[in-house]
Order: C-alpha cells, then structure tokens, then sequence
C-alpha cells in the first residue's frame, strides 16, 4: 500500500528510487522485492507519454468504473458524403453504462473544438474522472489538456498500437460502421448529422446491450443511477 501511495505521488519514479524512498521511511526490503510488488500491482511507467501532458496519467493500472461518469472513452472515425467529401466524427461514450455521449460530425477538428464538445456534455451530465483517448493531435493539444487540468480530469493515454487499451469505444465504432455508416449515403453535413442522431438515439434507449443484461444504455443509466442514489 505504501509503495502505490508513493508511485501515486511521484508519477515518474521507477521502481529504483522508489526503493530509495521506501529505504528512508525505515522500511527493510530489497530492490527485488520491491521490483515484483511494482509488477503486480501494475505500476510500471509509459513510454512515450504525450509531451508536456499535465493531465496524463501515466500509470498502467486502470480500476474498472463502478459509476456513471468514472470513465469516458474517446476516439475519431473517418467517412465520407456521396461526393467523396470527407466526413470525421468524434464519438464519446461512458464506459460504465455504455451510453453513447456524443457523436460531433465535422470535416475537421481541432483541440479547441474536442474542449467545447467536452464542455458542453459536461453542462449536462458533469464531468467525468477519467477519460480514455489514443495519441492523436487532437487529444494531445495544450487546449484540451489545459481543460482536462482546469476541471481535474485526468487523460488516460492508450499505449501505440494497443487499440485493446480503448476496447469500449472501438467495439461502439464497429456498431455504429456497420449499422449506420455503411448503411447509409450521406447527402450533405445535415443528412449525416440527422441520419446519424436517429441511430444514436435508438442506440441509446432501444438497443439491447448483452453487457448490461439485455437493457438499453439508457436504460440502464437510470437504473444504475436509482440503486446508487438507495
């Protein structure tokens, strides 16, 4: 316990000084023994954290969420208009009632435009713990770890080419592929946006979901958040 309580609080030591420190503090271990709790508890650095990322968290251990709003997940999928103009959406969910949060359609994003959509979801719903994105320089960008510091959030990286560290939200881009995107052409922005908010909708408060014993996300939610509230 005092060894995660000390990688908690000095995120870039490795497993050496941290041995240093526990030595100090009076407590007889060696570096070994120290090294195996460090595994087993899974307080090995990333590498290759994001540059100047004050709210990464650089940790691997990630507790499953046993709330509403513990944890987000994020990610960009890339489509196109019948013309060939390119289409990008951002798709949020939580990942403890798997509610699909947001589905933003736009031909380009920025840093800036990923904080406002945060910002927004978060007026109505409050903000999350935690929220799991990959390395892109959206989610990378000074402006939206400077609005993940200021709401005391923490970001939490996927390691490159670990797409299984994001698993939820890869699963819901593959639904909303097969069971929207490739379904459909898309005349304008409009018609994407309308389109696609119809499959999120019914996504959200029909679609039985094995993961949440046959409910809808929607459904779920609510039942989740009358037991809490008992």
């Amino acid at each position: 316990m005092r060894l995660k309580e000390l990688a908690a609080a000095r995120a870039r030591y490795g497993y050496r000084r941290l041995h240093i420190l526990l030595r100090r503090e009076g407590w007889e271990i060696n570096a070994k023994r120290v090294y195996r709790l460090y595994c087993e508890e899974n307080l090995a650095l990333r590498t290759r954290t994001p540059k100047r990322c004050v709210s990464c968290r650089t940790r691997v251990h990630r507790p499953e969420p046993e709330r509403i709003n513990d944890c987000w997940a994020m990610d960009f999928m890339a489509d196109e208009l019948f013309d060939g103009r390119r289409l990008r959406l951002l798709t949020i969910a939580d990942r403890f009632s798997r509610e699909s949060l947001a589905i933003e359609i736009g031909q380009r994003f920025r840093g800036q435009d990923v904080a406002r959509v945060r910002t927004r979801i978060s007026a109505e719903r409050g903000l999350p713990q935690t929220i799991r994105i990959d390395n892109g320089s959206e989610f990378t960008s000074k402006a939206l770890d400077q609005w993940a510091y200021a709401n005391g959030v923490q970001l939490d990286f996927s390691r490159p080419g670990k797409p299984t560290d994001n698993a939820l939200i890869e699963s819901f881009n593959g639904r909303l592929r097969a069971e929207c995107l490739n379904e459909n052409w898309f005349l304008s922005l409009e018609d994407a946006e309308e389109k696609i908010s119809c499959w999120r909708r019914d996504y959200n408060e029909q679609r039985p979901h094995s993961a949440l014993g046959n409910l809808a996300p929607r459904e779920f939610a609510s039942t989740g958040q009358a037991s809490l509230a008992s």
